[in-house]
């Protein structure tokens, strides 16, 4: 016999995941051009107000990462590089230049997918995002829709270790 369970979300858990499912359409723009597959969006007032998806490959750039994207984005469009109050989504915990990043520009919340056991700075390997001797700390909620994230991630490897060189 199948029982279906009915769980009442709220509302804050209704945005983040309608959030993280807008930086998984992000990290599926990097799949399509052949990067990792990392997406990110920046949310002010419920409002996307930036986007991004890793681009290192496409660049030549090591800077060039999912939130890194999504910051810049929102700096353009918005006019300011800091961001009071927002919440940044991004399937992958940021390692340590985005963090660094994240806290430089003052975004309030940071909300991930996958855990990085080998670069994560929101709490894994490190804590960057609330690291008291920062001048700013963020909040930060793990795992949301994280078998997503992860499983997206592990076949993009996967492919990549079958490829002929």
């Amino acid at each position: 016999m199948l029982y279906h369970i009915r769980m009442k979300l709220d509302d804050a858990t209704r945005d983040d995941l309608y959030f993280m499912r807008e930086a998984l359409n992000e990290a599926r723009a990097a799949l399509s051009c052949g990067e990792i597959p990392v997406g990110a969006v920046l949310v002010s007032e419920n409002e996307i107000i930036g986007r991004g998806f890793n681009r290192r490959v496409s660049q030549a750039s090591p800077f060039a990462h999912a939130e890194t994207r999504a910051l810049e984005d929102a700096g353009k469009r918005m006019g300011n590089w800091r961001f009071d109050g927002c919440a940044l989504y991004v399937t992958l915990e940021p390692c340590p230049m985005c963090a660094g990043a994240i806290v430089q520009t003052r975004v309030a919340r940071v909300v991930y997918g996958a855990a990085d056991p080998k670069a994560g700075a929101g709490g894994t390997l490190y804590d960057i995002l609330r690291d008291p001797r920062m001048p700013h700390r963020c909040s930060v909620t793990a795992l949301v829709l994280a078998d997503e994230s992860r499983e997206m991630l592990r076949e993009f490897f996967q492919s990549k270790r079958r490829a002929p060189l």
